[in-house]
């Protein structure tokens, strides 16, 4: 298996919660069918974004189940990706296994955090989660700023010889030089996508394929246009959009993602603002910050 079946815009869907912290399934079908509206190309349950650190195994189940069933009520040929990452191989690896078992069309699983394996560690994770998932497309997640360490390209192009299944990396290191040395080197049909809304412009134009997007939550068809833009060599259009939203890819971190992006789902509507601690609503300040520059983008109302 090679041949990545990821590329253009696959938004990385935030949970939402209700006040008591369950979750809210009528919002997640409303924010799923507003994605689908948008024009992405795929999605990913229970990543980052998701509030997967803070979710059982449970509600991991039940997420993803949701958004599989909901993509395949509608009709459309968009694919659903299962956040299935730990740093306990095990799990990852038995996580991964149940995705492939739901429906899943692939799994996102980021490199081991907090135990820093070195790169025989890595490459004996990612075999181990490969052989519980055999002919199951994932995605490697190198996202250094959350696990406290980065993959270089050597060993993620290692990684990739290796498993033919690990069909593309999402890189979010923010080294444009680490991104296309991969590109440059990559096996035949394995994919960059970009893990940083504001790169994705120059990380396509240097060959990347797409991007899971935090952004795209609430700006699905702006954003997934700038994409297609970018990969069909309408560099003109795409660089308009980029401009048009860069304030608000830059905000959505100006706090902790996802508490930003609820924040602005809630003011759109879609979703209330309800998070699982240790994650809180955004300070009032930074709050107006986000409004104001949603006004400007023209996604929400003055």
């Amino acid at each position: 298996m090679r041949n990545c079946p990821f590329y253009g815009t696959g938004t990385a869907l935030v949970t939402p919660f209700t006040q008591s912290g369950a979750i809210d399934f009528p919002a997640l079908g409303k924010l799923i069918d507003f994605q689908i509206a948008g024009g992405v190309e795929f999605l990913v349950s229970c990543g980052s974004t998701g509030e997967s650190a803070t979710m059982t195994e449970e509600e991991d189940r039940s997420a993803i189940s949701f958004t599989i069933e909901r993509v395949r009520q509608t009709g459309k040929a968009v694919k659903v990706v299962a956040g299935t990452g730990s740093n306990n191989t095990r799990e990852a690896a038995r996580y991964t296994k149940f995705a492939q078992e739901l429906g899943a069309d692939g799994a996102l699983v980021v490199t081991p955090y907090y135990n820093k394996p070195t790169a025989a560690g890595l490459m004996a994770h990612y075999g181990a989660v490969c052989e519980a998932a055999p002919n199951f497309p994932i995605i490697l997640y190198n996202v250094p700023g959350r696990t406290g360490s980065n993959v270089p390209a050597e060993t993620q192009l290692a990684i990739a010889e290796a498993y033919p299944n690990i069909v593309a990396t999402k890189e979010a290191s923010g080294n444009l030089d680490q991104m296309m040395e991969i590109i440059a080197n990559a096996p035949e049909g394995f994919s960059v996508l970009s893990g940083d809304d504001s790169l994705t412009l120059p990380l396509i134009a240097a060959g990347g394929k797409g991007v899971i997007s935090v952004f795209s939550n609430y700006a699905p068809r702006g954003f997934s246009d700038l994409v297609r833009f970018a990969l069909s060599g309408d560099f003109a259009k795409a660089r308009e959009l980029q401009y048009h939203y860069l304030e608000l890819m830059k905000l959505n971190f100006i706090e902790s993602n996802p508490m930003p992006v609820k924040a602005a789902l809630t003011m759109m509507g879609i979703i209330e603002e309800n998070l699982h601690l240790p994650l809180v609503p955004m300070k009032p300040e930074n709050r107006e910050k986000l409004r104001l520059a949603l006004v400007k983008a023209q996604l929400l109302a003055s």
